[in-house]
């Protein structure tokens, strides 16, 4: 999908780890809630309360999941799912897009 219809996005940025994450939040008719984001280069921990499904649009992202100890790559047109209650650590050494679904479990 390239673009949402009928959405609600919120004009204020998240703004995360001095400004070398951002996102903006998008709201769907239906209740349901996805952001729109930028990493810049570096490594970061995140911590989720919903399930998440990251859908990278941009650049290569490694992730390591809670409770893991192995690195996993993530190219455009790929996706991952974190767990809800979890965090997980990402590396990038590229600017990656990303959109961020959050599901209710």
């Amino acid at each position: 999908m390239e673009q949402f219809e009928n959405v609600t996005a919120v004009k204020k940025a998240n703004v995360y780890f001095d400004g070398k994450v951002t996102s903006r939040s998008v709201f769907f008719e239906d209740g349901s809630k996805k952001t729109l984001g930028i990493i810049m280069p570096g490594q970061y921990k995140f911590g989720t309360v919903e399930k998440e499904e990251m859908e990278i649009l941009a650049g290569v992202i490694h992730v390591l999941l809670q409770g893991s100890d192995i690195w996993s790559s993530y190219k455009a047109g790929e996706c991952f799912e974190v767990p809800a209650n979890s965090e997980f650590s990402v590396s990038t050494e590229t600017v990656v897009d990303y959109c961020c679904s959050y599901m209710k479990e």
